[in-house]
């Protein structure tokens, strides 16, 4: 009997062996990276570890700009918040989103660059942390036995609140990712066992609404650590932090109702769980001033981490309504929407905060890797490539608490703000402190999560280029075969991909290759050989033996095409790009020896004030003409390094004026005969590279 046993055992591990299974005809093997554990649905794209994606071309020239600017220098920018007093340092000083926020910027960029000095500056924040835990799992600075006095600039209470501890958790789950210090692991077990008893008693909510909101970024840590460590009571906490974070399935499905909230969004701070289901019922995305815009870009992903625990469809329809609400009642042609707060609709001076950038961006990377769904993919590029470029300077020492797809004079004049009052009118100008220093200390994660997200390993041993850059990446393939792959290209704003594979050894695994939703006469070759295959929801998949030198292109034409805004407006788009009215500025400094210290008013030396034809839209190929400057793919991001503009003609409309500093449109555009319209030939660059700019444009009917 013993003997037919251990035969049994020898032909079922034969049969069955422990790196792959045979499910029909399809071979699923291990996977080379962090896949979900069960219960916890399995994902499409896993996240490589930091540091193993490198930006190239003008990518890396973006990371040093950073590096040289605040970035890399925030504590000498920003002394007062950034220095010693701080309390995630262990001082007596700002204790609260601020510091955990600019470390979960520069620590990627450091790794990023594999820059010693850029980690010198992050490891304090990661020691403190880690070294001065309390024994209960506490992680944070030690909450005051005295409240202390207020200090102007200071946000020192609350020290206790649940949602700044959310940010250094992203800060250590990135930390692990780099160094794989095992102390990260033991930390956020002891943490999240501190949370799982205390939330029943003292809920996200309990200091301020704002954890309830962003409840998703816990979630999130929550679900990466059960995949490492395999503890049961992780899955019971995320049920309980599901449960106590802000309904945004049950919001974003609600029916649009675009009239004004009973309760507008500053009522919704009022901490709410267990949340009241008649208010709940009330809110909808498609209100204006009902939900706070950087809470929407957060709460964006919530819906879709959640669904890993609990896979129903109802998760997965919300976040896809959502975005279509938020494009259809408060949307801009960069890919984002009008959020001054409150969400305030679609007109085109609206404000956008570079929060909701930064957050949106993080929200669409999250939701990109968990679904594979390439909606996320087309909207991540067109808000990274248009949107992120211009609401920072060119080297990275100032920005915009607002940007606006109409901006033409940046001054404090400009009174278009739900802000402008409180914020002394210093919203859209360019500045450390303008606005509200939020951003200033939260837009450094954009970029280099970016670049942390140009690239994957696949659920079944390949490797996935989902978004398009100058890049180099290293990774795992097959059964562990050692990849490196560079990719040479100018896109955004050419229209080729060159892919260089490198092996260790041959390998048969997939390539994925993202096909934008923009695209539709694509081309790939292999080895110069053009590569018929099929394309199964926006992804092109090669799965064929690779041997080190094969080289693979994309080819994307970009296509002209107009799209339709804010009172009939039209923007111009070709490929991820949105285009805008070229407009030379004058930049002016200012002190007003205020709290806001030194910002830069900006002036328009140029005429602004033009319409389109409708004619000229009927055959955009005939114009408009698509100009290729000379580049040699270093910094686009300015006019006089644009790498492509688009000439074409325009027709000045004298009563469209400055409305307190804002270009609004007038209600009239009057009649005029046609023998006196006055056309002018106009150029527009990519959004990206305006500082001012008319990205939305009247359109003049003439018939």
């Amino acid at each position: 009997m013993n003997n037919l046993f251990i035969l049994g055992l020898l032909i079922f591990f034969l049969i069955n062996p422990f790196e792959k299974k045979t499910v029909g005809n399809e071979v699923s093997q291990k996977p080379n990276y962090l896949q979900n554990r069960s219960p916890l649905k399995e994902i499409p794209y896993l996240n490589l570890p930091l540091g193993h994606i490198k930006p190239q071309g003008w990518l890396l020239i973006q990371m040093h700009k950073m590096k040289e600017g605040l970035t890399g220098n925030l504590d000498e920018y920003y002394p007062e918040v950034m220095g010693i007093r701080n309390g995630w340092l262990g001082g007596d000083g700002d204790g609260w989103e601020r510091g955990p926020y600019w470390i979960d910027g520069l620590l990627p960029l450091a790794y990023i660059l594999n820059d010693q000095k850029l980690k010198d500056k992050v490891q304090p924040w990661i020691e403190w942390t880690l070294n001065n835990q309390l024994e209960n799992g506490y992680l944070g600075p030690i909450p005051f036995a005295v409240e202390p006095e207020e200090e102007e600039g200071l946000q020192k209470s609350l020290r206790q609140d649940w949602w700044p501890k959310m940010v250094m958790l992203k800060v250590m789950q990135q930390y692990f990712d780099a160094t794989q210090d095992e102390r990260v692991i033991t930390a956020l077990t002891n943490y999240f066992k501190y949370q799982l008893k205390e939330l029943p008693n003292t809920p996200l909510d309990n200091w301020t609404f704002w954890a309830n909101r962003r409840g998703g970024d816990n979630l999130q840590v929550v679900y990466w650590l059960y995949n490492i460590t395999g503890d049961d009571f992780l899955l019971e906490l995320g049920h309980l932090i599901a449960e106590q974070t802000f309904p945004w399935t049950d919001v974003f499905l609600n029916d649009e109702n675009y009239s004004q909230p009973k309760t507008p969004w500053h009522y919704f701070k009022i901490k709410r769980y267990p949340f009241d289901k008649n208010e709940i019922d009330e809110l909808t995305v498609s209100q204006h001033g009902g939900i706070h815009c950087v809470n929407f870009s957060q709460g964006l992903k919530q819906p879709i981490i959640y669904y890993q625990q609990n896979p129903d469809e109802k998760y997965l329809k919300a976040a896809k309504k959502a975005l279509l609400d938020i494009k259809k009642y408060h949307g801009q042609p960069q890919g984002m929407f009008g959020g001054d707060e409150g969400l305030h609709g679609r007109n085109p001076v609206q404000g956008v905060e570079f929060c909701s950038i930064s957050e949106s961006m993080f929200s669409l990377e999250s939701m990109l890797s968990i679904t594979g769904d390439m909606e996320y993919a087309d909207l991540l590029e067109k808000i990274t490539y248009n949107a992120l470029p211009t609401q920072a300077s060119d080297d990275f020492t100032s920005r915009q608490y607002f940007q606006a797809a109409n901006q033409v004079s940046l001054t404090t004049k400009l009174t278009t703000s739900y802000q402008t009052v409180e914020h002394g009118g210093t919203d859209f100008v360019f500045g450390v402190l303008t606005g509200y220093p939020c951003c200033t200390a939260n837009m450094h994660q954009s970029w280099p999560k970016f670049v942390q997200n140009l690239w994957y390993a696949t659920h079944d041993g390949g490797v996935a280029a989902l978004l398009y850059g100058p890049s180099e990446v290293t990774l795992k393939v097959a059964n562990g075969a050692e990849l490196r792959v560079i990719e040479e290209t100018g896109f955004p704003f050419r229209d080729q991909v060159n892919f260089q594979l490198y092996l260790s050894e041959n390998a048969t695994f997939p390539f994925h290759l993202r096909i934008p939703e923009w695209s539709d006469t694509f081309e790939i070759t292999i080895n110069g050989e053009l590569w018929k295959g099929d394309i199964t929801n926006q992804v092109a998949i090669i799965s064929r033996e690779w041997r080190s030198g094969d080289k693979i292109i994309l080819k994307m034409p970009m296509e002209l095409k107009t799209s339709q805004w804010f009172d009939f407006a039209t923007t111009i788009e070709r490929g991820p790009l949105v285009y805008s009215l070229k407009i030379r500025d004058e930049k002016r400094a200012v002190n007003r020896n205020d709290k806001y210290k030194d910002y830069e008013e900006v002036y328009a030396l140029d005429d602004w004030n033009f319409a389109l034809y409708s004619d000229d839209l009927t055959d955009l190929n005939k114009s408009i003409e698509v100009i290729e400057m000379p580049w040699d793919g270093s910094y686009p991001w300015n006019l006089e390094s644009a790498p492509i503009e688009l000439k074409m003609k325009g027709v000045k409309i004298p009563e469209w004026v400055l409305s307190n500093s804002a270009p609004i449109f007038p209600a009239w555009w009057g009649e005029r005969p046609k023998k006196d319209i006055d056309f002018t030939d106009i150029t527009l660059v990519p959004y990206g590279c305006t500082t001012l700019r008319i990205t939305e444009f009247p359109v003049y009917n003439l018939h």
